[in-house]
């Protein structure tokens, strides 16, 4: 069990479970998923069209970035999926803040102004989006998750402090 699951409380749960039923995550997830689509759907055909015609260096950098921002959308797509699950009711909140279930590292940002400018546009527009998404649900995974599980940690000073009136028996 995860340090974050060994400090979930009802409070947590709740807000867990009451952000899952909001319109905040309601047009995050829409939007979220329409940006899966999206790229899924610009990859597999005017992407791929434009990348035939890209010299060596820009087809490298369309090969790299076209990964890195299928990464970014599939670890935003499964954080709001479990986010999904518990409105649904599918998953408890509790299991909502395991390890593995929070949003991942952050996907390397783009190389150089340079190299992006040697990409098509349609990356590079797909790209910016998917960046400020991933942003803003790192953002809500932190609030929901860790910021509120450290509020909720016992204070380690405090903690010390009883363990030894314990271990002397201090009033």
């Amino acid at each position: 069990m995860s340090e974050l699951t060994a400090l979930a409380n009802p409070w947590r749960a709740d807000v867990i479970a009451d952000f899952a039923r909001s319109e905040l995550f309601e047009r995050t997830f829409q939007e979220g998923m329409e940006l899966v689509e999206e790229t899924a759907a610009y990859l597999d055909g005017g992407g791929r069209q434009e990348s035939k015609r890209l010299d060596r260096n820009a087809a490298l950098a369309y090969a790299a970035e076209s990964m890195r921002l299928t990464t970014r959308l599939m670890q935003v797509a499964s954080w709001l999926l479990v986010q999904r699950a518990v409105r649904e009711g599918d998953m408890p909140a509790e299991a909502a803040c395991e390890d593995r279930y929070r949003l991942g590292a952050e996907v390397a940002r783009r190389p150089s102004d340079a190299s992006v400018g040697l990409l098509p546009g349609g990356l590079a527009d797909l790209m910016d989006r998917s960046e400020r998404l991933f942003e803003r649900v790192r953002h809500l995974d932190k609030r929901m998750y860790v910021e509120s599980a450290e509020e909720n940690a016992p204070n380690p000073v405090l903690s010390q402090f009883d363990r030894l009136r314990d271990a002397f028996g201090a009033a």
